[in-house]
């Protein structure tokens, strides 16, 4: 299938700004890439953009009538979001396991017209216990997008791809919050129809939502193993799964009960389950969830002020997330912008739990969060590319990651962050002061383990006579072979002694950066 000129013209461009395809990258690998950005990351990120669309909609029709017309009084606002938490939890962590096993260009699309449906008919709602009911089932049925489309975009690009792949997917979160509010101010005079302004953002948001289902039957295909794509020709197809082969992912190790023995032992499970909570809900006081937005409105800003200049912390999030992505993925160390985003992160919440401030300076607090929150997406690059080997494994932990997130989100709000507190929130911002300062502690913890991993893999490889600089998967399955004869335990003898061209070559970063390496110094010889 080929490519409009308006589609080369933009690729162009985006690979002279952002080094987007690599120099050394064949033109058939490349067109092969941009396929993927289209009809991969492309449905992803505009079905991800639609799920925080119609859930941030919620919170700009609270502040647009919609707290008088269904009596939100006290802490009843908090209850609505808890109970979409509580819809979104339930279904988390097998939903992602039903997606390695069920056709995803189906599966996902059908369930974002469930959703668009759903956020139709809260429209419609005329007492507080329907607008519950709904949002449970909004919550429900938007539970594949995030972490089922998470997992599609992490199998199709290798793990150099990964970092600012996964950075455009996340901008699309902080897009969908600004495109509701933005909305939601342009429809504050209009009851057209008898409906009131709130009611109207969420037939707008569900007639774009619905499309971009539409979108997804017809060209969304897959995970590489599994497409039948129509639009990937089958030499495109096998190309697809065998360069990340070469880049150490591996081939679906099928269900069973060892997998939940893999995944408990695993270091990279517990790791960055607790760090992904704590470095997604320290920010929480910029989101546009309340507590930004609250502190506008006890300022006398307008409604449409207020749906506006909420925004605002969304918008230098997508910068933020773009730029820690191109600089980690030429560093290839993922911990560097995650530690500088977390001194952003702890500095802005200790600002406003101080509170007694200027103006200009809680508004700069306000914008530190914002800012530190872009980089939160490489908490999953990170989880994905230490678990390359084990796609099941590495399903069920960004699966954890966001089900734990989402019962976090569905308890610490209504413990720490009470309407009646804001916009003050004491308790909320003592809340994620702790937590930004155990987060920036977890960091150096996984750099030490993955240092540690991937040490043993390179001594291994020596002491089982295979040469580490080959192909990681051919390596990777001659150790496992070795492993198994070991009782299942990785084994290294101290008196391994590691070649001088090795030691040099491996840097103990990334297996991907050592066979870069090897690769070079070939061609130059």
């Amino acid at each position: 299938m080929g490519f409009s000129t308006p589609f080369k013209r933009f690729f162009a461009w985006l690979d002279v700004v952002t080094g987007w395809y690599p120099a050394d990258m064949s033109m058939e690998e490349r067109n092969l890439v941009r396929k993927i950005d289209v009809f991969v990351l492309g449905y992803c990120c505009f079905a991800f953009f639609t799920k925080y669309l119609d859930v941030s909609a919620l919170s700009n029709a609270y502040f647009a009538g919609m707290e008088e017309d269904l009596d939100l009084y006290g802490n009843r606002f908090n209850y609505v979001n808890a109970v979409y938490q509580v819809g979104y939890c339930l279904f988390q962590i097998p939903s992602n396991i039903i997606i390695t096993r069920l056709p995803s260009q189906y599966y996902l699309p059908t369930a974002e017209v469930m959703w668009g449906l759903f956020t139709l008919g809260t429209a419609f709602v005329k007492t507080y216990h329907q607008l519950l009911a709904l949002r449970f089932f909004v919550g429900f049925s938007a539970t594949a997008c995030y972490v089922g489309c998470l997992h599609i975009v992490n199998c199709w690009y290798k793990k150099s791809e990964l970092g600012r792949r996964n950075a455009i997917y996340f901008s699309a979160m902080p897009l969908g919050t600004m495109i509701a509010g933005y909305i939601q101010a342009g429809l504050a005079n209009i009851n057209t129809g008898g409906l009131r302004p709130w009611q109207w953002l969420f037939i707008v948001c569900a007639i774009i939502t619905i499309p971009v289902a539409v979108f997804g039957y017809f060209f969304f295909p897959d995970v590489p193993e599994k497409t039948t794509s129509r639009w990937f020709t089958e030499r495109e197809k096998m190309l697809a799964f065998d360069r990340l082969k070469g880049d150490g992912f591996e081939r679906s190790k099928g269900l069973s009960w060892k997998l939940v023995s893999r995944v408990m032992k695993a270091w990279q499970f517990w790791t960055f389950v607790w760090m992904g909570n704590l470095f997604w809900l320290a920010p929480y006081g910029a989101s546009a969830a309340t507590p930004f937005q609250l502190w506008l409105q006890s300022l006398n800003y307008s409604t449409a002020a207020v749906n506006n200049i909420g925004t605002v912390t969304s918008v230098v999030s997508i910068p933020a997330a773009l730029l820690a992505a191109i600089y980690s993925d030429w560093r290839r160390k993922r911990w560097e912008m995650m530690l500088f985003a977390g001194i952003l992160m702890l500095v802005g919440n200790v600002m406003l739990l101080v509170w007694d401030m200027s103006f200009s300076a809680k508004f700069a607090a306000f914008m530190l969060l914002g800012i530190a929150n872009g980089p939160g997406n490489l908490v999953v690059v990170w989880a994905a590319e230490t678990f390359a080997h084990d796609l099941e494994a590495r399903a069920i932990t960004l699966a954890t990651i966001n089900a734990t997130n989402c019962a976090l989100y569905l308890v610490i709000p209504l413990g720490a962050w009470q309407m009646k507190d804001g916009p003050r929130f004491f308790a909320g911002y003592t809340t994620s002061v702790c937590m930004s300062a155990v987060q920036l502690l977890l960091i150096p913890v996984a750099v030490l383990f993955q240092r540690r991993d991937e040490k043993k893999f390179r001594e291994f490889a020596v002491m089982v006579g295979v040469d580490p600089l080959a192909s990681s998967s051919e390596a990777s399955a001659e150790i496992d072979r070795e492993i198994r004869k070991n009782g299942g335990e990785l084994v290294v003898m101290d008196s391994v002694e590691i070649p001088t061209s090795i030691a040099e070559a491996y840097p103990i970063e990334h297996e991907s950066d050592y066979r870069l390496q090897h690769a070079k110094i070939q061609e130059k010889a």
